[in-house]
């Protein structure tokens, strides 16, 4: 039986490596495994601007739908946000958060992963480069997969201007001018939308959008082909963050050589923030069924 309830947790890193002594917050939610193995367990790595609340957003929740099928997830907060401590970095931003992330992972799946398959990343925005090099680290607990979205290789010059002369460490925006970069026209979005979202914004850390704009391209061309699982990567078409031609969908999926399964597409009626649009309830759905079938072709004899 799954639970529909969320919980809440914290979580201190005890063993040694990148994240020992770092706490994390997060949400979860439980299912009653029946010993098949044939689910995965599901970490969802959200993007800037947001916590793991993101993605349990009411009538919106990749929570809720994982439970609806009996899939155990976990949203965790990432270095620096909701309740995380931060990571410190002379480098790559992605690159620390991902060594941090590996490392909770790995204790997270010791915890909670009795009885599935193995872990499946789910990576929104910059939750993806993130995921992506959690990936091509080789983490030493079982990956089975990724579905990305929200995430390509160049962003338009005008926000790039913006983000690199913003003070601070943070970059607040109006949730009115932010709602206009996570969403499409009108006519994609729910009544509720966009305002039933807003619960889930927190400032986004400057550091990560700069980095976007400038060296997340080199990162990719590094860290790509070093990926060995399936990917699953979705864009929206209306999304206003990265220059969205289909050239660069295929561009992306084209340098994740090693891959053995590579499903890389745009998401029509949607924009940046894809969960939050009418189509919101087929993408998630879509996201797990490529988790689920993830978990099923990993029992495949060996050839």
């Amino acid at each position: 039986m799954s639970s529909h309830i969320t919980n809440h947790f914290t979580h201190r890193v005890t063993s040694d490596g990148p994240a020992r002594g770092m706490t994390f917050a997060g949400r979860r939610r439980q299912a009653e495994i029946a010993g098949t193995s044939d689910v995965p367990l599901v970490i969802a790595v959200h993007g800037g601007g947001y916590t793991s609340a993101y993605f349990d957003v009411p009538g919106h929740s990749l929570l809720d739908r994982a439970a609806g099928l009996g899939v155990p997830i976990i949203a965790v907060d990432r270095p620096g946000y909701g309740g995380s401590s931060s990571v410190s970095s002379d480098g790559s931003v992605f690159l620390a958060n991902a060594a941090a992330l590996d490392h909770l992972i790995a204790e997270l799946w010791e915890r909670y992963g009795t009885g599935t398959a193995g872990v499946f990343l789910i990576g929104h925005s910059i939750g993806v480069p993130i995921s992506m090099a959690i990936a091509a680290r080789k983490p030493r607990w079982p990956l089975l997969g990724m579905a990305l979205s929200g995430c390509l290789l160049r962003v338009p010059e005008r926000l790039a201007g913006i983000w690199a002369a913003a003070p601070g460490l943070t970059l607040d925006s109006p949730i009115e001018q932010k709602a206009t970069r996570m969403f499409g026209p009108q006519w994609t979005r729910p009544d509720a939308m966009p305002e039933a979202s807003y619960f889930a914004n927190v400032p986004v850390l400057r550091s990560e959008l700069v980095e976007s704009a400038t060296s997340w391209p080199e990162t990719y061309r590094s860290i790509a082909p070093q990926i060995a699982v399936p990917v699953q990567l979705r864009h929206g078409e209306f999304d206003g963050l990265w220059i969205t031609e289909n050239e660069q969908v295929a561009e992306f999926a084209a340098g994740l050589t090693s891959s053995p399964w590579v499903d890389a597409d745009f998401f029509p009626s949607a924009g940046h923030a894809i969960d939050y649009h009418r189509v919101g309830a087929a993408f998630q759905v879509g996201q797990l069924a490529f988790a689920l079938n993830c978990a099923a072709r990993q029992l495949r004899p060996q050839e």
